[in-house]
């Protein structure tokens, strides 16, 4: 094994782990605005790092152009998209926790 296949693992698994905490928040969280967050910071760097192993297996400019189109649309529709969710849930008022009795109002 090369040192690129052991670069190319070691990206594999951290992207795979972080994708998988991105999953894990997006159940855990509670406020629409805590799970945006959760499902893009972790989640786009996830997908960049499976994208770096890709390139690390195979480093060619061949794959290179597919990888860099891929990884840069990611980057700009994810963060686009959590904009507009971001926007609506505040628009609708929804971006506050649910009342579930666990914390004291200010009533």
């Amino acid at each position: 094994m090369s040192a690129l296949d052991v670069a190319a693992a070691a990206c594999l698994l951290l992207g795979s782990v972080l994708a998988l905490a991105a999953g894990v928040g997006l159940v855990r969280f509670r406020t629409t605005l805590d799970r945006m967050h959760a499902g893009t910071k972790p989640q786009v760097l996830g997908v960049l790092l499976v994208l770096l192993a890709m390139w690390l297996h195979r480093p060619t400019w061949a794959t290179a152009g597919p990888l860099l189109l891929a990884g840069f649309s990611q980057v700009i529709t994810v963060s686009v998209a959590a904009y507009m969710v971001a926007r609506a849930s505040y628009a609708r008022g929804s971006s506050a926790p649910p009342d579930d009795g666990s914390a004291p109002s200010d009533d």
